[in-house]
């Protein structure tokens, strides 16, 4: 129906006869012409309807905003004036001769170039609308372009694209799972997979060797900026490797993503380890491009007469961290009070803080509630963290990982709010992380799944669970996880340990998962992988705050869809087929009874 999208066009067709079809962005009356401007997913481009063309004057004159259009004529340049450089199609215009209106359109719950004004909610309902809009047109393309990146690099490296099933049976990976009633075995559920992990680690025990999928994943958990309840996987797993060589293939699939894409070289990929990320920054997945570390002074502040230092600093999971603001002492107390209040979110019950204003001067220099409790250590503090006039610290003390989060969060809150950040890109590895958590139940948790390989030998891990490392591995950008993944184990004597460990006895390893039990006595090669979040990658490669806005048909933060109005309840038919009575109802019906 049509010769040309609206944004092809350019001043190298004047002349040229084009029919473009689209929507109607904008309409002005001139004096008896009439102005158009056509948008569809590749542009805008203007197009002129004068009087002398009777019945495309008359279908343009009743042509309202989002109208559907196909019109025809033919391409010159813009009058001298009224060009607009500012627009990729501003150097020309269409003089049209035919105008058809191919739909009307009822008037949109927003006008697409105010979606600024208008709350998410209405966008989420009308999302069809919002997709209209050429950010969000922008950032689905781009995402369309990364995928395609992915898959042909992958392509290349051997890997082959292989699906993996929706429908299986839970596992246990970390998170709840949606679970999915069986009308053909009635009480029976299958579950959506959280990721496609025992699949891929099976497609290795049969010799694919190398293995890739763009999957759609699902969890059960509490939602934020970068979670949805589905979201999409760049998964792959390879026999025969080591983390050294998933890295690589990683890396330089990132890389090139970058530079296909983006145009972007990114800088060199460090290595830290887990343990040093936490020390130094309270976080797993730290922002390199902020220049504010943690310092520990557990050891300066044993015998203050300060309990809330003193205390966490002789306790055996305590910890007192200092973080120091370069400049920071310009910030004003309301600043300083709302810093605590977000420091509270993350169970810190306050937020203790230092103003050097001249250091020269002692504690007469200082200002603070809290110096007077430490005159005996406030040289050896100050030194410590390096602070000069001007600066401010900050204090987190109180479990580790209470401080970690707090601090760690205040960090990147601080380095947001004071536009602190020292680089565009910071990719990071980080390595070594421990095997198990304990997250204070009465069993150790897999820090990341129950099929990672630790670092150790069976004995070893038998004798001190608690301090084995893992074979696992995150790459981070700017701060966000992109991808993690880890050497699997492959030996069927080290998944049974590590099951033991983790309180599964053999009756329940064998009912969760007792087919990769069995199929580790095939010959199962050494394997291993990684999997992206496609979702959070979109997400940093556009510049969005969120997943929502990469994603064309996202849920809420309540994991609901507003535009489909679901989840929804379901006929009483439905419900009797799959053998289900809701609790609520059957309440209802007794109370009737």
């Amino acid at each position: 129906m049509r010769s040309h999208y609206c944004g092809q066009l350019n001043e190298t067709m004047v002349d040229q006869t084009v029919t473009l079809c689209g929507w109607v962005h904008r309409r002005r009356d001139h004096g008896g012409v009439i102005f158009l401007d056509m948008r569809d997913r590749d542009g805008i481009a203007q197009v002129v309807v004068d009087p002398d063309t009777a019945e495309a004057f008359a279908n343009a004159d009743r042509a309202r905003s989002e109208y559907v259009l196909r019109i025809s004529g033919r391409v010159r340049l813009r009058p001298e004036g009224t060009q607009n450089p500012n627009m990729p199609t501003g150097l020309i215009e269409v003089l049209a001769k035919d105008v058809e209106v191919l739909n009307t359109a009822a008037t949109p719950p927003f006008q697409l170039d105010e979606h600024g004004k208008v709350g998410e909610e209405v966008r989420l309902k009308y999302r069809y609308i919002d997709l209209r809009r050429p950010e969000m047109i922008d950032k689905l393309r781009l995402r369309s372009r990364i995928s395609h990146s992915v898959r042909a690099y992958l392509e290349g490296q051997g890997f082959l694209d292989i699906e993996t099933p929706v429908l299986t049976r839970a596992t246990p990976e970390g998170a709840r799972d949606y679970l999915v009633p069986s009308r053909t075995h009635p009480g029976s559920f299958f579950a959506l997979p959280q990721s496609p992990q025992l699949f891929k680690q099976l497609l290795m025990v049969s010799g694919f060797d190398r293995y890739y999928q763009i999957a759609k994943c699902f969890r059960d958990e509490d939602l934020r900026a970068d979670r949805q309840p589905e979201f999409t996987q760049i998964d792959l797993e390879a026999s025969f490797v080591e983390e050294e060589d998933i890295m690589a293939i990683t890396e330089s699939m990132v890389r090139n993503l970058f530079k296909e894409v983006l145009e972007v070289e990114l800088p060199e990929f460090p290595r830290m380890p887990y343990a040093e990320a936490m020390q130094r920054f309270g976080s797993d997945k730290p922002d390199l491009r902020i220049p504010l570390e943690l310092t520990d002074v557990d050891d300066l502040m044993k015998d203050v007469d300060f309990k809330v230092f003193s205390g966490p600093a002789n306790a055996d999971d305590g910890r007192v961290a200092a973080l120091k603001v370069k400049g920071g002492a310009s910030l004003s107390r309301k600043e300083i009070d709302e810093y605590t209040k977000f420091v509270g979110i993350y169970g810190a019950r306050g937020l203790a803080w230092i103003k050097v204003n001249e250091r020269a001067k002692g504690l007469e220099g200082l200002q603070s509630p809290i110096v007077k409790f430490m005159e005996g250590v406030v040289e050896q503090l100050l030194d410590r963290v390096g602070a000069e006039d001007g600066d401010i610290i900050f204090f987190g003390a109180d479990k580790t990982r209470i401080v970690n989060e707090a601090l760690g969060a205040l960090r990147v809150r601080l380095g947001e709010d004071l536009e602190l950040y020292t680089a565009e890109w910071a990719p990071l590895w980080v390595v070594d992380f421990p095997m198990f958590e304990d997250d204070g139940s009465a069993r150790l948790q897999a820090l990341h799944h129950p099929f990672t390989a630790p670092s150790c030998d069976v004995e070893t891990l038998k004798a001190n669970p608690a301090e084995a490392l893992s074979r696992a591995y995150d790459m981070v950008l700017n701060g966000t996880e992109l991808g993690g993944g880890s050497i699997r184990i492959h030996d069927q004597a080290m998944q049974q340990t590590v099951l033991e460990v983790l309180g599964i006895d053999e009756e329940e390893a064998r009912e969760k998962f007792g087919f990769l039990l069995d199929a580790l006595q095939y010959g199962a090669p050494p394997h291993g992988g990684l999997a992206f979040g496609l979702d959070r990658l979109v997400m940093l490669m556009s510049g969005a705050r969120t997943i929502r806005e990469v994603i064309a048909f996202p849920k809420t933060q309540s994991a609901a869809c507003l535009m489909t109005d679901a989840p929804g309840e379901v006929s009483a038919e439905q419900l009797k087929e799959l053998n289900i009575r809701l609790r609520q109802k059957a309440k209802a019906e007794t109370a009737g009874e």
